[in-house]
């Protein structure tokens, strides 16, 4: 096939040694299948932003660190620079994930570098060598549901032990390859300590991989992975081998009005009393300079 322009480059630097074909074309990138160093990968190119159909980047990338103060800085008042850097942060952020998670033992396409926006990766296959294919294309026996569940339940695991939430995980980016299911399209990946809404969308991940092997496997919709595995790593206690157990004991306690409003009271007290004692030193200070100046200019 004619040679896809965001390739050339590579393909002239020899990390690409021929394009077999276009694999898929999604909302953030197009994928190709390619030879390189001998070796059939893919070749992930991700779209320019003003291309791409992603619009919640924003609630993602919350968290993330930026290790320059200057990109910071660009980056938050959205300056020309600011968002060029940003476009670049969130091209690097698959990268960063897949080599952090593969590091953490969980199933990802290894990564074999990342040059001008695209990122060549292990091409997944099934059993016959060919493409792997998605989840959402395969029928499974109640058997083989059970035990891909475990499998991704493990990696959601290992991956938040890593610090890392997937974000938009779901049968569209689960590869079923010969060794079982393997994790796709992260570039999106959330900081699970620095994101106000990681706790939402982990559980979100896990219910969607529940709800899906539940087709098949309906004893699976009554487990409640997602808070319990949470709730472990809130309290510090989850590991990448924390026995589960799919049970979640929620509080179904009445919440005690009267205490709720007393501290609410006290907090209140506690910020008018700090704004007094501010307003007072702001007093104080401008009396004393005015002192000062009287005395420097001899008008005591």
């Amino acid at each position: 096939m004619k040679i896809p322009k965001r390739l050339q480059s590579l393909v002239d630097d020899g990390l690409i040694d021929a394009v077999e074909g276009q694999l898929m074309s999604g909302k953030e990138a197009q994928v190709y299948v390619v030879r390189s160093h001998g070796e059939r990968r893919c070749a992930k190119v991700f779209k320019e932003a003003k291309k791409r159909s992603f619009k919640q980047a924003v609630q993602y990338q919350e968290g993330r660190k930026v290790r320059n103060s200057r990109r910071s800085r660009a980056m938050a008042k959205k300056t020309r620079y600011g968002q060029k850097e940003q476009e670049q942060a969130w091209l690097n952020a698959e990268v960063d994930a897949l080599y952090r998670l593969a590091e953490a033992d969980v199933r990802v396409p290894k990564p074999h570098g990342f040059v001008d926006g695209v990122l060549l990766m292990e091409m997944i296959t099934d059993a016959e060598g060919l493409t792997a294919p998605r989840l959402d294309d395969v029928v499974l026996s109640a058997e083989q549901a059970q035990a891909y569940y475990t499998k991704i339940l493990g990696d959601i695991v290992r991956m938040l032990c890593a610090g890392l939430i997937h974000g938009d995980l779901s049968e569209f980016n689960v590869l079923l390859s010969a060794d079982g299911p393997v994790i796709i399209d992260l570039p999106q990946a959330v900081d699970a300590a620095g994101n106000n809404s990681a706790e939402m969308m982990f559980e979100r991940d896990v219910d969607n991989m529940r709800r899906y092997f539940g087709r098949f496997a309906p004893e699976l919709l009554a487990t409640d992975y997602g808070k319990e595995i949470w709730a472990l790593y809130e309290a510090g206690e989850l590991h990448p081998d924390s026995q589960l157990t799919g049970c979640f004991e929620h509080d179904t306690s009445a919440v005690d009005v009267d205490d709720l409003m007393t501290v609410i009271d006290d907090v209140r007290e506690e910020e008018a009393e700090r704004l007094a004692a501010l307003s007072g030193d702001h007093d104080a200070g401008v009396k004393e300079a005015a002192q000062e100046w009287r005395e420097s200019h001899g008008d005591s």
